[in-house]
């Protein structure tokens, strides 16, 4: 595996997100990317293969349109590692028709808002989800992912290397929720707690 297509990161469930926003910053933290509406489509086979082989296929819009492929995580790791390819494509709607005619299909579509900032040799995103704020923090490795999350008060011991989607489809399990999209629209009056998705605040 090329090493620039490794993805290693680790997430953090968030109480206070304009509060850690500001610690970033005060770090020399730089905004490199304004808060942004993503859409995410998941995509599999009709068997659910991707999925039982804990790989990814996804397309994403924002400011641009990104096809990413990634593959299962790392066993035994401190964070998150794992494959991952990423490139961009001209027009969102043709990806997705290219892809459905090779026999894929949208399997859920997901939604956040994201704010991206550059901290050194980390890139560290804010991100709103329709079930909470959290934190993720990618960078060359563990150790100045872990350091890094010091410098910000965040709780080492309460990381995530969990994906958004797996917390998802857990909390849809445990509340019997009927929502088939993690989007914003589906959890419209709903509120949902840290206690809801077997998590805690890293920044209390």
């Amino acid at each position: 595996m090329n090493e620039n297509d490794q993805e290693i990161e680790v997430k953090f469930y968030l109480a206070n997100l304009p509060k850690l926003e500001e610690k970033i910053k005060a770090a020399g933290g730089i905004r490199v990317q304004e808060r942004v509406r993503e859409t995410n489509l998941r995509f599999d086979l009709p068997d659910g293969s991707l999925t039982t082989d804990r790989r990814v296929l996804r397309l994403r819009q924002d400011v641009h349109s990104v096809l990413t492929y990634k593959g299962p995580s790392a066993a035994g790791q401190t964070v998150n590692v794992r494959q991952e390819i990423e490139t961009t494509v001209g027009d969102f709607a043709a990806a997705q028709r290219i892809l459905e005619t090779l026999g894929y299909r949208v399997v859920v579509k997901y939604e956040k808002w994201r704010t991206t900032y550059r901290l050194g040799q980390l890139e560290i995103v804010l991100d709103e989800l329709p079930y909470g704020n959290f934190s993720e923090i990618e960078g060359p490795d563990a150790e100045i992912i872990r350091s890094t999350a010091g410098l910000l008060d965040l709780d080492w011991n309460k990381r995530i290397t969990d994906s958004y989607l797996g917390m998802f489809w857990r909390l849809k399990a445990k509340l019997d929720l009927k929502a088939e999209h993690l989007d914003f629209a589906s959890f419209a009056g709903l509120s949902i707690r840290a206690d809801d998705l077997d998590i805690r605040p890293a920044d209390i």
